[in-house]
């Protein structure tokens, strides 16, 4: 087995991590404790890393939540999994109408939502309110609940110009320049939603609460987690980032380190347009 490995350094805070040798010891057990001792657990990803799912499946398996927020499920599939009982992942496609959804294989997935029978609580942004958050911004795209979550007060500009960098450097300098704060809308519209579903979530369940979601919407410097400490600052909230070969961006309470997965240059479609 390789070594435990390190790594995150938050508010001072240092939490020792493992990057697994086997897939049976994913998780340290400092860390799992500290997970089961928390009323949310955020547990970040890179979306196409196989290892990153499992690891979420083992800290489902151990926190036993009393829900699963769901940044890959809408409210509606949601709705329509809490109707049936899902025996197959055939089923759980056609019911979350996963193959539509733009997201990695479900077969990645599968094993985090055989992990845990609590209900699911879909976060997903439609396509429709992105689109409004792009045209008209965050707020009047969230709704009555924009002033509640923050979205009706404009970033400082330094966190404004930080995050528009941050997707030119996601969207491999593509992108044109009136287009950056729209993404950061659509961003911070995200961030809202999946806090959003949480708080509805702990209120109808009790807790604790399992959010499944990237590594940019569990970051504790700007994502979820600022949001819930706005709105309930007495919760304990736990992050888990996941990084490969020891990269990651922002702060969490816990990075937890995998290979890199082999995967197609993603800039390469917008180096053929141009």
């Amino acid at each position: 087995m390789k070594k435990l490995a390190i790594l995150a350094c938050v508010l001072g805070l240092t939490v020792a991590v493992a990057r697994p040798g086997s897939s049976e010891e994913l998780i340290p057990d400092d860390v799992m404790s500290a997970m089961q001792n928390a009323d949310v657990v955020i547990l970040g990803e890179v979306h196409d890393n196989p290892r990153h799912h499992l690891v979420q499946a083992e800290a489902l398996e151990a926190i036993s939540p009393s829900a699963v927020v769901w940044e890959m499920v809408t409210e509606e599939g949601a709705q329509r999994l809490a109707q049936k009982a899902v025996a197959d992942p055939e089923e759980l496609n056609r019911i979350l109408k996963w193959a539509e959804s733009g997201w990695p294989p479900l077969s990645m997935y599968y094993p985090v939502f055989e992990a845990s029978s609590a209900p699911v609580y879909g976060a997903m942004v439609p396509r429709s309110a992105a689109r409004a958050a792009m045209e008209r911004g965050a707020a009047t795209a969230l709704g009555a609940d924009a002033a509640r979550y923050g979205l009706t007060v404009p970033l400082t500009p330094e966190e404004q110009a930080a995050r528009e960098a941050d997707q030119l450097a996601a969207h491999c300098d593509a992108l044109p320049t009136e287009m950056l704060p729209q993404m950061v809308a659509i961003q911070r519209l995200r961030d809202a939603v999946l806090a959003r579903a949480v708080v509805r979530a702990m209120e109808e369940t009790g807790g604790p609460v399992a959010v499944i979601t990237g590594n940019g919407h569990a970051r504790k410097d700007r994502g979820v987690p600022t949001y819930l400490a706005r709105l309930q600052p007495g919760w304990k909230v736990v992050t888990v980032g996941q990084s490969e070969d020891g990269v990651i961006d922002g702060g969490f309470d816990v990075v937890i380190d995998s290979p890199t997965v082999e995967r197609e240059d993603p800039c390469a479609a917008f180096q053929v347009q141009n």
